[in-house]
């Protein structure tokens, strides 16, 4: 199924490019320009990397628990 028609990107080419590190629209925009010329897959593309387990992200959700417990020691 086509997230963005602009540029013919699919739902499997989004959760590829959400595999390799792309955890925002922006940098999905990055890795194949969806959502940079209508803007209409945006929220399409949010809803996709929403359900996605994102690498980066759990490592900044580790990283913020251990800063809370360094904070708490302090």
């Amino acid at each position: 199924m086509f997230v963005c028609s602009c540029f013919g990107v699919t739902e499997q080419q989004v959760k590829k490019h959400a595999e390799d590190g792309a955890c925002t629209p922006r940098q999905i925009a990055s890795a194949c320009k969806a959502g940079t010329d209508c803007g209409s897959c945006v929220r399409r593309i949010q809803a996709i990397l929403g359900r996605g387990a994102c690498p980066r992200r759990e490592l900044v959700e580790q990283g913020a628990s251990a800063l809370a417990e360094l904070d708490e020691a302090a």
